[in-house]
């Protein structure tokens, strides 16, 4: 099973998301956009890997404590659009040591430098150009009480996300 842990999104960050992405589709930007139940930051993408009870384990082992995280700005890699949060200290701590509890476990992971960015439309097309115009970035901010890991399957209408487990 394809797995990943991710902080999911309260209703107020939610709306704010979708609501732009709604602004985005009227401007002209096509694209696959994140379903609203899709919509989530990933912490460490682990892949294929059939024991979530290790990685609940090295979740907990963590030693999460909950921290606010807001929206603030917007980019893009290549023709993936997203939303990014402000510079979090807290959120960074954590990663580090949760990826290092992965590691202690010898769990899989995606080492990628950490770049917190929540997706929004992957192969983002503006028909006026490269560059999509952005007037108003939204605005949003909440407390993350949990984390939860995340299973990743294929569906008929693109990618279904299921929770195994929160810490």
């Amino acid at each position: 099973m394809r797995l990943f842990i991710a902080i999911q999104f309260d209703d107020e960050i939610i709306d704010a998301l979708t609501g732009f992405q709604s602004e985005l589709r009227e401007q002209g930007v096509k694209g696959s956009f994140t379903s609203d139940e899709n919509l989530h930051l990933t912490l460490a993408f682990i892949g294929d890997y059939n024991d979530p009870d290790a990685v609940l384990d090295a979740m907990e082992a963590s030693n999460f404590r909950p921290f606010d995280i807001s929206l603030d700005g917007v980019g893009h890699f290549g023709d993936l659009f997203w939303m990014g949060l402000a510079d979090n200290p807290a959120l960074h701590a954590y990663v580090k040591r949760l990826r290092h509890c992965l590691a202690d476990a010898g769990i899989p992971f995606d080492k990628k430098k950490f770049s917190p960015h929540i997706t929004l439309i992957r192969r983002a097309e503006y028909k006026y150009g490269d560059e999509i115009p952005v007037y108003d970035v939204p605005k949003g901010r909440m407390r993350v009480d949990n984390i939860s890991l995340m299973r990743s399957d294929r569906g008929k209408n693109g990618m279904i996300y299921t929770e195994v487990g929160v810490i």
